[in-house]
Order: C-alpha cells, then structure tokens, then sequence
C-alpha cells in the first residue's frame, strides 16, 4: 500500500499536466500583435491631445478643435496606404447634425474617420468593425471651448484603432475589417448611429462589430485600485432588435445567454487570451454599464452584432472632468494617467481577434439539434459556410450553468453525435480554417 501511495504522489503532476489543454497560437497572428508599439501608441496620442478640444461642437480651426484632430487620424490613416499595396483606404464619411435642443444646439458638420482593409476575396462579402469615439468633453456637456484632452475617453481607443491599422494593412485577409473613429459619441452615439444605419441601408453583411471606449486607464478612483490585467466586454443577452420570432426560438431553447453578441464575448475572452499574456478578459453580462451607453448600441439596435471593450476599473476623477485640481486631486482626462503597457495589450486583444475572425471561414449555415427522439444523446448537423473553406469544425459544449464553452469535439463531417443529453448541456458549432483560425459560434436550431 506505501508504494502505491508514493507512485499517485509521484505521478500526480504528470496526471494533472495531461489535462491542461494545450494552446495553439497561429504564428502570423501572435507576430502582429508582438508588433504593437509603445511608442507609436504614445506617439499617436500626444498627437490627439494636442489639438486643445476635440468637442463635436468645436470650431473648425487648423490646430484645435474636432476637424484638425479628424485630419490627423485620417493623415495617419493614409501614411499606411502604400504599404498595403491598394488594400487600404481612408477617408472621412462627413454627414449633417441638426439642433435637437438637448446636445447639439446648432447645424454641425460630423465626421467618421474610416479606414477600409479591403478583403482578398472578391466573392467574401463579410465586414468587421472596430471602432472608437474622436470626441471628448469635460463636465459641461455644451462647453465646447474648454481644453478637453480626451486622452483615455477615447483616445485610447482612437490610436488602438490607428496602430492596428499600420500592422494589419501590410497582411492580406479574405474578409473587409473597417477602422472607423466615430464623431458625436459625447453629443448622443451621434457618428455610430449613422454609420449603423448605412450599414443597414445598404445591406452590408457586417458580422461583427467591436467598440473600444477607454481602454487606456489602469487605477481606479475611490477604491484605489491599480489593475492592468483585466479587461471587460459588454454583450448583450436578449437582443435590442429581437422579433417576435426570435423571442419564441429563444424561449423556447433558453438561449438567453446565447445571443450573437453574447457568443463574440466568448470569441473575445478565448482568443484574447490566446494571444495576449497576463490579461484576464471579463465577460459582463449587460450591453453597456449600468444605465449608460456606447458606439455598440446603435449597432445593436439596428440588428448587427456588437459588443464593448473597456477598461476594468473606472477613474471618473479623469472622465468627464474640467482640469482641475481640488482637495490635492487632480482632475481631467490628461495624457499622464495612461498605462500604455495596458493600452497595448488591450490593443492586442483586438488585433488577434480581428485577424482570427477576418481569416477564418464564415459561420457553418443550418445548425440544427435533432429533435426527433428522446435520447441521452445529442446529434447536431450543418451546412458548410457560405465564404471560405472549412478544414473541419468544433462542436462546442457546455454545461447550463457556466459562461464559456468547456469542452470542443473535432470532426470534419458536417454533423456529430456525442453522448451528451441536450437537456443537460448547451452546444454550438464553429467551422476551423485551414491554417487554424475559427470563426465565431453558432447556437443550434431545433429540428427533425
């Protein structure tokens, strides 16, 4: 018995290594996102800052105000062009604000500075999104005159958007991404809301769109805390445009924390944390924090799917502040409180994300649960994708309870059986590339 004992202790680390999954980074990816700069980060933000205000309401001058701070990004936007070798372009989508009486108290010329990665793939119609506001403000909504540096609310997010542009337009993907820094965020989601509806209008197969809003600030105020290995996503549950059809598939399978959104917050937490080291992504189950809102929703609300990055914990002595200094603390939103190693491995989790999902194949079309008889077992079947070649697919499982997709079943069938009941678990299914990139999950539909 005492020999036993001393080999389960010996072989005990052995045991416990074999079950540790393995992970598997694709090279191309993982070289991207260790090309992401510190100093081009900061750069690009002491560039931003510099324009005094970039409130939308602020006047056009050379050197200050929203329209110089539009022509610098779309300067640095067009600096990349050559290099992509006609895959990039930049340019601003300008459109007309009316007064509403309430943020915008005047007709005002906006602006998105967009810069479109064309996709290699004539027939690949897919679009991704990543986006930031330009905008900043301090306490007075309508003070459009005071120095508003913006430097975490959302500069942080615009040069994330800037620096992935510059590494990611030298590589060819089958899919479209657009980097796009939205006007009017302050003003009421103003520079996503059209954009949102463009999309709509003119029928873009968008599947994916990620908001950055303030992913540059590491210490929080109040609490005290100072954390640079945490990031949440915001997702919603039951979809801002869910019909009535919807509804009824939804209740009918509990999928309440499976919507679209919900399922590219899981992409995001995997893959983040695939490819960038001491970073935790959280899932926060909500669209936006409490009672507030950001560049995803109008997104959300017009039917695409569309989540939010932010910072872990919030600073408000630095958001939505005049600069001051008041009972020995200092206010504002000023370029000296950025992490920039925090910045960038935020900025990393964007790019392997991007790049996974513009590099896989699309979604397997017609997953479906069979339904036909009582079993402990469950059968899913598919269709291959509509773009792109499927080396093979994941089946995804998990139990009622958890948040993440615990287990994942290979095949290169297009459908699988697996001694598991549906009344026990959750599936999905998500087709792999070639070279190993998966595309995002898709929750089953029952069928006979």
């Amino acid at each position: 018995m005492r020999n036993v004992i001393f080999l389960l202790i010996v072989l005990a680390p052995y045991v416990s290594y074999a079950q540790v999954p393995t992970v598997y980074r694709i090279a191309a990816i993982e070289k991207m996102a260790s090309e992401i700069s510190l100093d081009s980060l900061q750069h690009y933000l002491q560039g931003l800052v510099g324009f005094g205000t970039r409130h939308s309401l602020s006047q056009d001058q050379k050197q200050r105000g929203i329209e110089a701070a539009r022509q610098y990004v779309l300067k640095r936007f067009q600096s990349f062009e050559q290099a992509a070798d006609g895959r990039l372009t930049a340019e601003i989508d300008y459109f007309t604000v009316e007064p509403d009486g309430r943020r915008v108290s005047e007709q005002t010329r906006m602006g998105n500075v967009m810069a479109t990665l064309k996709g290699a793939d004539p027939a690949d119609d897919r679009i991704f999104i990543v986006s930031g506001h330009i905008d900043s403000r301090v306490s007075d909504i309508m003070n459009a005159e005071a120095d508003a540096p913006g430097a975490n609310d959302d500069g942080s997010g615009v040069v994330a958007l800037i620096e992935m542009a510059r590494i990611m337009s030298r590589r060819s993907f089958p899919a479209t991404i657009i980097f796009v820094a939205v006007s009017g965020e302050e003003q009421g989601l103003i520079g996503a809301a059209h954009l949102a509806k463009k999309a709509r209008d003119e029928n873009w197969n968008l599947v994916a769109m990620i908001n950055n809003d303030m992913i540059g600030n590491s210490a929080s105020s109040g609490t005290h805390i100072r954390n640079n290995t945490q990031l949440r996503v915001f997702s919603e549950g039951v979809p801002l445009a869910e019909t009535d059809e919807m509804a009824r598939l939804r209740r009918s399978t509990n999928a309440e924390n499976d919507s679209k959104s919900r399922q590219l917050a899981r992409y995001i937490k995997e893959v983040g944390q695939r490819y960038v080291d001491q970073l935790e992504i959280k899932l926060l189950y909500r669209n936006d924090r409490f009672l507030r809102g950001g560049d995803h929703t109008p997104f959300s609300r017009e039917g695409f799917t569309a989540v939010r990055l932010c910072e872990m914990n919030e600073n408000y002595y630095q958001q939505h502040q005049d600069i001051r200094t008041e009972d020995g603390i200092q206010y504002g939103d000023l370029i000296e409180h950025i992490d920039y190693e925090y910045l960038r491995k935020n900025t990393a989790v964007n790019l392997a994300v991007l790049a996974s999902l513009a590099s896989a194949p699309s979604v397997p079309q017609a997953v479906g649960v069979d339904i036909s008889g009582l079993s402990n077992s469950t059968l899913l079947r598919w269709k291959a994708p509509e773009h792109g070649k499927a080396k093979g697919y994941y089946v995804l499982m998990r139990e009622t309870s958890s948040a993440m997709w615990e287990r994942k079943f290979y095949t290169e069938d297009l459908q699988m059986e697996l001694p598991y009941s549906k009344d026990n678990y959750f599936f999905a299914v998500q087709a792999v590339g070639e070279e190993g990139a998966e595309s995002l999950a898709v929750f089953p539909e029952p069928v006979r």
